[in-house]
């Protein structure tokens, strides 16, 4: 709900408490000799007299404290809104977790000293709510400046709608600006409740999400109000907002809601993602180790290609393209360029119908495309600068491939629920058959995946990758 708290954010943090606690270990290690307690012990002595521990240690160690950080839901954003409810979990994780390393220090031998468990314990402790606690008060003194605030937009200025808001203000929950109301009493248009002001009727819907950069939609419409309700879902649906629901509208089940208790207000979620935190956090995770290497490693033939594209053709080498991608945001995605400059322009000369109506935007002998880019078509090399999509954040290696909006447009309603997961360079359309079965006439693949989501899944696609890849067939 609250973009400070986002997965990119979470997957940071993860990061930092990574470093933190091996550098606490090796801090702890070094005043182990620089201070003047305990019995006088000599270390191994090598360049700058720095003691080296056993790799094992730091293993260990990274492993117990990050599992348990992971298993208190440390990252789990929802958990760790009041400051005080992160710190309390992490010093209860990291206790834990010392108390755990003390107990397999002792079953396996693994040597450490006693004086350098107790600065070790206190140093990381110190280290990870400082830098923590240093977070919140930047985030706080960049207040409703900063692009990290979630921009919230009440449809109903009732009871509800007031009581919600007055609740939040109260509770000063982080990185959250409520941009106003929407009401169709005309009584209160000119008079704002708790500071928030009523923007207009709730048929401006739609204008206001667009002008005031509105992040999530919050009904909070009177029960009496149900067929208002639905026909504003529909509204919404092709805007990238997310759409929360006050209860009790329990008959709206059917949109595969979520109910959820978010500081003693029942909210019910009926645009939230289809995979849960602890999902997203490990697929981030994977993203941006796997696109950092895969972007070190090709490097040298993401130049080869660069350098071919620029000597047949000239230039631009990249071609970036509007694409939607999850909860119906459009984003630029990055690719090489396969087709001559003006390729968008003769789109219209290329489209054709089949027999049920259908538009086919994509054909073998396009005569658009180049003869590098044939040959970077056929690889798959072209997708390769969308590794930089992924570690933006706005891709995943893995998911349904990003739409081309026009297409997006004549979507079914069913067919948006493609849209509940990030969108990815590879997934189970594209190892089944890719532009063979043209992606917006095969959305029941992407749909399966979606329900079927599992980090076991998402491994088996990227192997399965290799084989489509290296057979090249439907890549065109």
């Amino acid at each position: 709900m609250f973009k400070r708290f986002s997965t990119n954010y979470m997957t940071l943090l993860f990061l930092i408490d990574g470093a933190i606690i091996q550098m606490a270990l090796w801090f702890a290690m070094q005043l182990r000799f620089i201070l003047p307690w305990g019995q006088a012990v000599e270390p191994e002595w090598v360049p700058q007299w720095v003691y080296v521990p056993s790799w094992r240690l730091y293993l260990v160690i990274g492993i117990l404290w990050l599992g348990s950080f992971l298993i208190l839901d440390i990252y789990s954003p929802r958990r760790i809104i009041r400051w005080f409810d992160e710190i309390q979990r992490m010093i209860l994780a990291h206790t834990i977790a010392a108390l755990s390393l003390a107990g397999l220090l002792y079953l396996t031998n693994i040597e450490l000293l006693r004086l350098t468990y107790i600065y070790f314990y206190f140093l990381a402790i110190s280290a990870l709510v400082g830098y923590r606690v240093a977070l919140r008060l930047w985030h706080r003194m960049r207040g409703h400046s900063s692009n990290s605030v979630a921009r919230i937009l009440v449809v109903g200025a009732g009871k509800m709608g007031e009581d919600i808001v007055a609740e939040f203000a109260r509770q000063q929950w982080p990185g959250i600006e409520f941009v106003g109301f929407l009401d169709d009493n005309l009584q209160k248009q000119h008079r704002p409740l708790h500071g928030v002001p009523i923007l207009g009727r709730v048929d401006a819907v739609t204008e206001i999400v667009k002008d005031k950069q509105v992040d999530e939609v919050l009904i909070a419409l009177p029960s009496y109000a149900h067929d208002r309700i639905v026909n504003l879902i529909a509204t919404l649906h092709n805007l990238p907002v997310r759409v929360r629901i006050a209860p009790d509208y329990f008959s709206l089940a059917f949109f595969g809601a979520t109910v959820e208790n978010l500081g003693g207000i029942a909210l019910i979620g009926l645009r939230d993602p289809a995979i849960d935190e602890f999902q997203r956090f490990v697929k981030r995770l994977l993203d941006i180790i796997l696109s950092s290497i895969g972007l070190l490693l090709l490097s040298p033939l993401l130049a080869a290609v660069a350098l071919a594209i620029k000597l047949e053709d000239g230039q631009p080498i990249f071609y970036f393209a509007e694409r939607v991608g999850e909860n119906g945001k459009l984003f630029r995605m990055i690719k090489f360029r396969s087709m001559v400059v003006n390729a968008d322009r003769l789109q219209l000369q290329v489209n054709q119908l089949d027999g049920n109506g259908n538009i086919i935007h994509k054909n073998a002998n396009d005569p658009r495309i180049t003869r590098v880019g044939r040959f970077i078509r056929r690889t798959s090399i072209d997708e390769l600068p969308q590794l930089l999509n992924v570690l933006k954040g706005e891709m995943s290696i893995v998911g349904p491939r990003p739409e081309l909006p026009w297409l997006v447009a004549t979507y079914e309603p069913w067919q948006h629920k493609r849209f509940a997961v990030p969108q990815g360079i590879t997934g189970w359309w594209q190892v089944n058959g890719r532009s063979d079965n043209l992606m917006h006439l095969h959305t029941e693949q992407d749909l399966y995946y979606i329900q079927n989501y599992s980090l076991w899944l998402d491994l088996q696609i990227l192997w399965r990758t290799f084989a489509v890849v290296l057979r090249g067939r439907g890549a065109y």
